[in-house]
């Protein structure tokens, strides 16, 4: 069983690995030192433990279901293999919670840039932290040299155009907004003529966080979706929907009533370096089977990162080496 210390060795010098062990830092102190404490090579493998396991991944806002599923696979590991020491339990929790995120698959988190003009929408609730989102989105992709246009569909809030402009100076990128009011879907029309004619690569696409009214909110999204699938074969490439990390639980109520209403292709999940409920990462797969696909590990414009299930351990159980 090396897969533990395979994977801490291997990571221990990485910069992306240290990154990702100072961004999990809040929760890695306050949540799983209490299970660095718990699993001495002394600690008897009983139901109180399994308990207590149970109550520290539940704080860490890992999801009840999910809990109770890797637990209970605990319980059963512990009997096949004859576990006797808390020792040997560490290599099974970390183990087990790579291989239900992963299920046997590959999980790709690239954002998917290969198409002439490829179009990415962004939805979640106001305050999570979208337009930021998509303003880091559009650096790393400028980075690597594509031509990006923002596209303010948000139109029910003249601060979120505003928002949106201000990043786009900011990174350099172009932009496209109409007055405040204008139907969403024909903000979407007009700005892909433009990007078309502009010979835009990426075009990212901000849209309104109203959750008072799911009907509302599901009859724009699928009209904002008909139309762009209308004007590029299979757009929108990809649907990203912006969790707030520190919302814990709400952010599974914000993912299932989105997931409800369009079809996501992935999650960012922001302010994971200010959360000590990191463990959100883990439920949102396990519950919906959606990819956490880029993470926010700080306010710098360079902070969005790609999602690793590895550097993720890491983060969580670093300091159990």
């Amino acid at each position: 069983m090396g897969f533990f210390k395979n994977l801490f060795q291997s990571k221990h010098k990485k910069a992306s690995s240290q990154k990702y062990k100072i961004g999990m830092e809040k929760t890695r102190k306050n949540v799983f030192s209490q299970l660095d404490e718990l699993l001495t090579s002394e600690q008897v493998i009983d139901e109180e433990l399994f308990e207590e396991i149970e109550e520290i991944f539940i704080m860490a806002d890992m999801g009840v279901n999910t809990v109770l599923a890797l637990v209970n696979h605990l319980r059963e590991t512990v009997e096949v293999q004859n576990i006797k020491n808390g020792d040997a339990l560490r290599e099974v929790i970390v183990e087990e919670m790579f291989k239900r995120y992963v299920h046997g698959e590959i999980v790709n988190t690239n954002l998917d840039t290969k198409h002439d003009l490829s179009v990415m929408l962004f939805v979640g609730v106001n305050g999570v932290g979208k337009t930021t989102t998509i303003g880091k989105v559009a650096h790393q992709l400028t980075q690597e040299g594509k031509k990006v246009m923002m596209v303010a569909g948000d139109t029910f809030r003249a601060g979120a155009i505003n928002q949106l402009r201000v990043w786009s100076e900011r990174v350099g990128c172009e932009f496209f907004a109409k007055e405040e009011g204008s139907d969403p879907s024909s903000v979407m029309f007009d700005a892909i003529k433009q990007a078309k004619d502009m010979d835009v690569d990426v075009l990212l696409c901000d849209t309104a966080g109203r959750l008072q009214n799911k009907k509302n909110l599901m009859f724009e999204l699928e009209k904002i979706h008909k139309v762009i699938g209308r004007e590029i074969n299979g757009a929108p490439h990809e649907t990203l929907l912006v969790l707030d990390a520190t919302t814990g639980q709400n952010g599974l109520s914000q993912a299932k009533i989105f997931d409800e209403v369009t079809q996501l292709t992935g999650v960012v999940l922001t302010k994971l370096d200010g959360t000590a409920k990191g463990g959100i990462a883990l439920a949102i797969k396990e519950s919906f089977n959606i990819p956490i696909k880029l993470i926010g590990l700080g306010e710098k414009i360079e902070d969005l990162d790609y999602f690793d299930i590895e550097e993720y351990i890491y983060g969580l159980f670093s300091d159990l080496l």
